[in-house]
């Protein structure tokens, strides 16, 4: 026969012997070794109340409203956009675009009123670590600004990207690496050519081709996705971006089924094109190769003759410190080509869990301010945009909070730009500030980790970056006339 007394014994010494080990067990925990250690909540972290979650139905409500085109949604933007040209700090209802001076984000703008008389077409590059992966974000500016100032076709994608793209598919065939420097330089590469991305692909490794008869034949498809927005088709260029071969390599361009084209590619060089076109309403390609040595591809772009293009440069785990270990010609050529117009630059979120105290990140923040100083003169047509770190949180007791560090480092980053004539958009303070984070996974807009947001998250971030980049940009012509 069941005896209540003896459950409610049971859970009694159960909690009092969890109780004990709450105060017993070290703060600091017990060091396992380097990388584990074992923690047990404090007595004090079970008995105080929790912390408040961060509404933040205001910000979702208004990001849909704006996605839905609400003339009262995009006013109170406006306003927002206003102030920020002058203020440092904003509501925490949104956060906007922010720059001391109108010169910081002058050269796009300008850009973009010249866009529908100009022949020629611009570009934004969009940097950034796993938060942007997958196109999250980017896909949503260029959809975006190409509905509005033209251009089609998804800009720049690479022949074994690290993660696939909603725009479009790749599919790599045999014998391909990817060799990054925006990790640190890779070891198997004896020069600093990595191109805009940072990163090239290759179908067989660096070799001495003086003493082999192997000849390589390989493939690359790449197909567009009709669904990722209507002007992510209908472009009509298909540009390859190479250098450094040895040898001719034979290339061969399908577009659709058909064979479309087939040259030879240049041996040398670090920067040179290769352009195929592309037949109406096509959307799948193919390139096949065949040589006894590899170019390094820098990437392809898809695009036609005139309007905006917006690059989607992910680059995971990098904490975008990068640009001193690329040629610097080369990338200005590139830049030059390309007419970049606009670089955004989204990270700080590798970096923060590396940084101990305020002395580091003010140290991080004055390093990434060198970083700036040599996009400045690589392309000193274009301007230049930081979009500050997420919220981000870590496991403190039973709860998650934000990130001790954060806020410092979001303060002196925004610093940096702001001293660099730089523009900067607040991600924290547009999420919701302090322990939003816990919010948007709450409300699935944000993964488990407490990092990264889902696509549906990055897609309420886009619209209401967007929506800020918009109404500064609507707020500069009225200025301007």
């Amino acid at each position: 026969m069941h005896q209540p007394w003896k459950s409610l014994a049971f859970l009694v010494s159960l909690f009092a012997v969890l109780a004990l080990m709450a105060f017993a067990f070290p703060k600091e925990g017990i060091v396992i070794n380097d990388n584990l250690a074992l923690h047990f909540p404090q007595l004090d972290e079970l008995l105080k109340p929790k912390e408040a979650k961060t509404d933040i139905s205001k910000i979702l409500e208004m990001a849909d409203n704006i996605e839905l085109g609400d003339s009262v949604a995009l006013e109170k933007m406006d306003s927002l956009s206003k102030a920020a040209e002058v203020k440092d700090s904003l509501p925490k209802l949104i956060s906007t675009i922010q720059y001391r001076n109108v010169s910081a984000i002058s050269a796009f703008f300008n850009a973009l009123d010249e866009i529908k008389t100009s022949s020629k077409s611009i570009r934004v590059l969009h940097y950034g670590d796993s938060q942007i992966e997958g196109d999250r974000i980017t896909d949503y500016l260029r959809m975006k600004l190409q509905s509005q100032f033209g251009g089609h076709g998804p800009g720049l994608i690479s022949l074994m990207p690290i993660a696939q793209s909603v725009a479009n598919k790749v599919v790599s065939g045999y014998g391909w690496d990817r060799y990054q420097t925006f990790l640190g330089k890779d070891k198997r590469v004896k020069h600093s050519n990595y191109g805009p991305t940072a990163c090239f692909t290759r179908f067989c490794n660096y070799k001495d081709i003086s003493d082999t008869s192997v000849v390589i034949s390989t493939n690359v498809t790449i197909t567009s996705n009709k669904f990722a927005g209507s002007n992510n088709v209908g472009y009509t260029k298909f540009k390859l971006f190479y250098g450094g071969a040895q040898l001719k390599t034979w290339c061969e361009f399908y577009d659709g089924p058909a064979l479309a084209a087939a040259d030879s590619l240049e041996a040398g060089g670090n920067f040179r094109v290769k352009e195929f076109s592309v037949a109406p309403g096509s959307t799948q390609h193919e390139l096949k190769f065949k040589g006894k040595d590899s170019p390094d591809f820098y990437g392809v772009s898809l695009e036609s003759d005139k309007g905006i293009y917006v690059d989607n440069i992910a680059q995971r785990g990098s904490s975008g410190t990068f640009f001193q270990r690329i040629n610097s010609a080369q990338l200005s050529s590139f830049y030059n080509y390309l007419n970049v117009k606009l670089i955004i630059l989204q990270f700080g979120g590798n970096t923060l869990p590396s940084l101990k105290n305020k002395e580091m990140v003010t140290n991080f923040a004055n390093y990434y301010k060198g970083q700036i100083s040599i996009l400045k003169k690589i392309a000193p047509g274009a301007s230049i945009m930081f979009i500050g770190p997420a919220d981000m949180s870590v496991k403190e007791g039973a709860d998650y909070v934000t990130h001790p560090l954060l806020e410092d480092l979001r303060d002196a980053l925004k610093k940096v730009a702001f001293e660099s004539d730089c523009a900067y958009f607040d991600m924290y303070d547009c999420m919701g500030g302090k322990n939003s984070m816990v919010s948007w996974v709450d409300q699935k807009l944000a993964a488990t980790d407490y990092i990264h947001f889902s696509p549906q998250g990055a897609r309420k971030i886009a619209t209401l970056l967007y929506a800020s980049l918009l109404n500064n940009y609507n707020n500069y012509k009225k200025n301007k006339k």
